[in-house]
């Protein structure tokens, strides 16, 4: 690319006649609503995408992608570029808490051989791996039940980044010594400094793409556990309604749905129970 181009894509903005059409699409595609206060993060995305197709300015790529009727080649580019991936380990910790104080101990009691865990929205693995050091804990320590966990999300960019299952070492921080030191191995040259989760742990965890505008979400038996948190913010409330009870009908009787501690259902119309802090049960 010519210095002249460059300079284009580091300087250009992105008009809001584009900006509109972008998030229409990605509303349409993925439900999440892009507001105008948002220009300039997804300005900052876009220009990645506008250096990998060769093009020479947003006002291009959006020609490009728009009037050159390359958005289904790009889809997923887009989409992984615009979406927001926050996460970390034992993330909104009380809901930990609240599942290895109360529920696990309740599950085991009753018997509970195996559990199905669904880890929704994982971004680039952190929930499902925090999940994974816990349920192990418990399962060999206090001899609760087995399990496997399901892990999805839209981006496959950060699906790639979760099954590899290796982090920043300062990233692990969060969790607890005991269990960082039985389920994260240090990188052999100390230069590096990264963590990668065990095999063991890795292989417990299934990962798989799933798009939650889905009208059915594909998941096989129904779930004991759904973890879909932070990613209700970014819907319109019909969205959320329709999402969360899409969620709900992949729940057995009496399993739980967790969702974001700054999320809310109220007045939404759907077959469950609060038992915690933004903790439903299925009726």
């Amino acid at each position: 690319m010519s210095t002249m181009a460059r300079t284009a894509v580091s300087t250009d903005a992105l008009q809001t006649r584009d900006f509109d059409r972008i998030s229409a699409y990605v509303y349409k595609e993925c439900g999440i609503k892009l507001p105008p206060a948002k220009i300039t993060m997804i300005e900052g995305r876009l220009r990645r995408r506008v250096r990998a197709t060769g093009l020479s300015s947003l006002s291009a790529y959006c020609s490009w992608l728009f009037e050159g009727h390359h958005l289904e080649d790009e889809r997923e580019h887009l989409l992984n570029a615009v979406t927001t991936n926050k996460t970390d380990f034992f993330r909104e910790p009380k809901h930990f808490d609240y599942l290895m104080g109360t529920v696990m101990p309740q599950l085991r009691d009753e018997g509970r051989r195996r559990l199905r865990v669904w880890s929704a929205a994982c971004s680039t693995g952190a929930e499902p791996y925090t999940l994974a050091m816990l349920l192990d804990a418990f399962a060999h320590d206090k001899g609760g039940p087995d399990f496997g966990i399901l892990a999805t999300d839209l981006d496959s960019e950060v699906l790639r980044t979760a099954r590899r299952g290796i982090y920043p070492t300062s990233m692990l921080d969060p969790v607890p010594t005991s269990l960082r030191n039985r389920y994260a191995m240090k990188a052999s040259d100390p230069k590096r400094s990264e963590m990668r989760i065990v095999p063991a742990l890795r292989s417990a965890i299934g990962f798989a793409q799933m798009n939650l505008m889905d009208e059915r979400y594909l998941v096989g038996d129904p779930m004991d556990i759904i973890f879909c948190r932070n990613v209700l913010i970014y819907f319109d409330k019909q969205t959320q309604e329709k999402v969360v009870r899409r969620l709900t009908d992949c729940l057995r009787p009496g399993g739980l749905l967790f969702l974001g501690h700054s999320e809310s259902i109220t007045g939404f119309d759907l077959p469950v129970t609060t038992v915690a802090n933004t903790v439903f049960q299925r009726n």
